[in-house]
């Protein structure tokens, strides 16, 4: 089909998993769970129901007739009483007892839930695969000198390894927020049409203990241990807001991440992979765009965007609920971890490939040194008796003179050499050469490679071993 729009989350981006969380498919197969659990819960609890009712509903729990359902839908305007007819239409003996008690956000709001947690782990799974690849180019290249850059202007060296330490501190960030997330899962549960269980106490004669048992039941039944404590007609529509500002938190590392990557490729040091019959551009055929990268951010601004929905949500929601979250909730929040699953699938992509040069990072860095060096120079020479303040004189007048010459003239940085003619320097070539080595002013770099990644990045790897080793190839 060539004549109707289809989202590019589906054919370009998103993986099969995280669509088929959103799908159709995934939605009417747990409405049908929830009422089978709700009618399992209320047998349970004394209520007339058969067994074979409740077998006849699980006979037919996968077996969903879309059609039916559909025709319904054009008929009385309502998603979740179409299913019910249509589940009924199936299962006839139970077709009195399905959706005892219940309100439409019974089965539509726990389905939500539960389709939002499978999401997040998800992303978290994917999320770990990307801090594994970081973590071994972190520890692979902890000793490698490179140009620190403060204002997108060269400072103080570090090396290879502790920027990418940058990148993997961000995701470490969003992972610590993400488990916070999961560690209390809670479902809406049963709790009526304004949350006040009054449907439930009719049909257990004002029994509250049975009420608040069927609450818990119905959610042990789903593999949830707790539900909201209290409600309106839906979950807490904030709950939608923390998950995608967990989300855009997520996408701003990424994008952090993705932005350096695409300034490190055009100064020629670190590219992203680049495939040997891949075309940089129709025009210029030598050029290696960071196509990759570039896709990184683009979603990765969505998502970003994304996040102040369901914020407006949240605090629009009038009393026990309103409905303009409809509409709304159903596009943003899937095509939001739609986004965020592209996105991770690119940095799986990215961080297993990264392609260093070592040359040219040596050469940027020896560009730029000497004039970090002087003030080492500098303390150098007054040990040796020297006056510090002539000799802070001369070195700026050779530091001018050597930046002239860097910036005026397009030559090469000669301050080392201009400092060793000058007689009010002691140091020889030997020793000067000698202390100028870029691995002398990288500080205690490689060593915070080595403690970030011993003390908060390997056990995170070690609790998740048996989800590592993901490999993403990008769809087009």
């Amino acid at each position: 089909m060539h004549d109707t729009y289809e989202t590019p989350f589906g054919s370009r981006y998103a993986s099969k998993e995280m669509q088929y969380l959103f799908s159709e498919e995934k939605k009417f197969r747990t409405w049908r769970k929830l009422w089978i659990a709700l009618a399992e819960s209320e047998k349970e609890l004394g209520l007339s129901i058969t067994d074979e009712q409740i077998e006849e509903l699980k006979k037919y729990a996968e077996d969903i007739n879309y059609d039916v359902a559909k025709a319904r839908e054009k008929v009385v305007r309502h998603d979740v009483m179409s299913h019910v007819y249509a589940y009924g239409e199936q299962a006839k003996s139970a077709k009195p007892i399905i959706h005892l008690g219940a309100t439409s956000c019974y089965v539509g709001d726990n389905t939500d839930l539960m389709i939002l947690y499978e999401a997040l782990e998800l992303v978290l799974t994917k999320l770990v695969n990307v801090m594994s690849n970081l973590a071994s180019f972190a520890r692979n290249y902890k000793d490698m000198p490179t140009l620190g850059f403060t204002h997108y202007q060269p400072a103080q060296l570090t090396t290879v390894g502790k920027r990418a330490c940058l990148w993997l501190q961000e995701l470490w960030m969003d992972y610590e927020q993400l488990q916070n997330i999961l560690r209390v899962k809670r479902l809406r549960g049963a709790k009526g049409t304004t949350g006040t269980q009054a449907s439930f106490m009719e049909l257990f004669e004002g029994d509250e203990e049975k009420v608040k048992e069927l609450d818990r039941l119905v959610a042990e039944k789903m593999g949830y241990a707790n539900t909201y404590p209290v409600t309106g007609q839906t979950y807490p529509r904030k709950f939608d807001s923390i998950c995608l500002n967990e989300l855009s938190l997520i996408a701003q590392s990424c994008y952090k991440f993705a932005n350096d990557l695409r300034l490190l490729q055009n100064l020629k040091e670190i590219e992203e992979p680049f495939e040997s019959t891949q075309i940089g551009s129709s025009a210029m055929a030598y050029k290696r765009n960071p196509m990759r990268s570039e896709r990184i951010c683009s979603l990765s601004r969505y998502v970003m965007a994304n996040a102040l929905n369901p914020a407006m949500t949240a605090s629009t929601q009038w009393f026990e609920r309103t409905l303009d979250d409809s509409a709304n909730k159903r596009i943003v929040i899937s095509e939001s971890f739609l986004a965020i699953d592209g996105i991770l699938q690119v940095m799986i992509n990215v961080t297993s490939g990264m392609v260093v040069y070592p040359k040219v990072i040596r050469a940027h860095v020896m560009a730029e040194l000497p004039f970090m060096a002087t003030e080492m120079i500098l303390m150098e020479e007054v040990k040796r008796g020297g006056d510090r303040q002539e000799l802070h004189e001369r070195v700026r007048i050779h530091s001018m003179a050597a930046a002239a010459r860097v910036k005026q003239e397009g030559k090469s940085n000669d301050l080392l050499e201009r400092i060793l003619e000058d007689e009010t320097f002691k140091m020889s070539r030997e020793e000067l050469m000698g202390a100028v080595k870029p691995e002398n002013f990288v500080g205690r770099a490689p060593s915070q490679v080595e403690e970030f990644l011993e003390n908060y990045i390997d056990p995170i790897l070690e609790a998740h071993k048996d989800e590592l080793g993901l490999a993403a190839e990008l769809n087009v």
